[in-house]
């Protein structure tokens, strides 16, 4: 619960949040590279930003967890 996932594999090419951070709906988190596109994962709901499981470089799978986001 609170899981944010890699909608498609890619790169991670630029994290806009840090842990601790309030997080409001919608807010770009991580963007991730597919296919020479760029692709914004955004938050689905308002939240703390618990935890980031990953960092610029990392290469995810689908459903690779993201980050955490707690009410």
């Amino acid at each position: 619960e609170g899981g944010l996932v890699a909608p498609m594999p890619g790169k991670v090419v630029k994290i806009l949040a840090a842990a601790g951070d309030a997080i409001t709906a919608g807010a770009p988190l991580v963007v991730l590279e597919a296919m020479k596109m760029e692709h914004t994962v955004r938050a689905p709901e308002a939240g703390t930003l618990r935890a980031l499981h990953v960092a610029v470089g990392d290469q995810v799978d689908a459903d690779h967890l993201l980050a955490v986001i707690t009410p």
